[in-house]
């Protein structure tokens, strides 16, 4: 059902595209593409060593963390995946997260405060939650959907010129297009373009959610797993950059109200229920 859902999502975010760009005109929508992909091709294939030196990330073995690093090799074997590198991260905030474009170019990183607070089954649900994100190939999926919703953003910003200075090229279309017509499709899209990269974003959480118990075999150890980190964060919130916040495995920031429609995570209580009805079915 998830998989499903973010193939509609991803559909209506390319349909959303194509109409704006239909609005702009042909040479627009390749410039707006061509650059958003450039942008995003260098961020997928460095993402990992980005991310993990903005949250100064340290590479640790056995010797240095051994519950963290015996839980990822134990449940990569599981998962038939290659050992990927392990991290931590120095923050007391509870947080962790997957990264690398693939399963031979992985790493997982988890905060010194989600150590001190985890008991093993409720890292190992945490590492087999990261795992699956590794697993069903979530960082290419988000990368296509922020290409396109990138492309959509530089629409925008051209739409802002082409209004102040009397409207956008339509390429072969005759009359040109109405400057504030442009303007206001563009913004709304921008808006729509961001809910939907965010709604993908909540797809992709509950079906790492889905996949991680049936990986660790015990949905109730991932369940107590976000409950705690829940908690904790809105009493440690990290201090995280916002256009890493979809990468951890629950939304580093405080939040809530019309904010929830453009977060990247899905409510908490709702991933319980859903892991606690999983673990109900066993």
């Amino acid at each position: 059902m998830n998989t499903f859902k973010t193939m509609f999502l991803m559909t209506a975010l390319v349909g959303l595209f194509v109409l704006i760009g239909s609005f702009w005109g042909r040479h627009g929508m390749i410039y707006a593409l061509v650059l958003a992909t450039v942008m995003n091709l260098f961020a997928y294939w460095f993402s990992d060593r980005i991310v993990l030196m903005m949250y100064r990330a340290k590479q640790v073995d056995e010797a240095t963390a051994p519950m963290l690093y015996r839980t990822v090799r134990r449940l990569a074997e599981r998962a038939n995946m290659p050992m990927p590198k392990v991290y931590v991260i120095p923050n007391a905030s509870p947080n962790a997260f997957a990264t690398g474009r693939n399963p031979h170019h992985a790493a997982v990183a988890a905060t010194e405060g989600l150590l001190q607070i985890m008991s093993e089954e409720e890292l190992e649900g945490v590492i087999a939650h990261e795992l699956s994100h590794v697993g069903n190939r979530d960082i290419l999926i988000s990368t296509i959907a922020a290409t396109i919703a990138g492309a959509i953003m530089i629409f925008a910003r051209m739409a802002q010129w082409a209004a102040i200075f009397g409207g956008g090229s339509r390429d072969d279309r005759e009359g040109g297009g109405n400057p504030l017509a442009l303007l206001l499709v563009a913004i709304l899209g921008s808006v729509a373009a961001v809910m939907l990269q965010a709604a993908i974003s909540r797809s992709r959480e509950y079906q790492a959610d889905a996949s991680g118990a049936n990986l660790s075999g015990n949905p109730m150890g991932l369940a107590h797993a976000l409950g705690q980190l829940q908690r904790a964060t809105q009493r440690v919130p990290m201090n995280a950059n916002p256009a890493t916040a979809h990468m951890f495995i629950v939304n580093p920031f405080k939040g809530g109200g019309l904010l929830s429609m453009f977060s990247t995570h899905p409510p908490v209580e709702e991933r319980i229920a859903r892991l606690e009805k999983m673990a109900g079915r066993r």
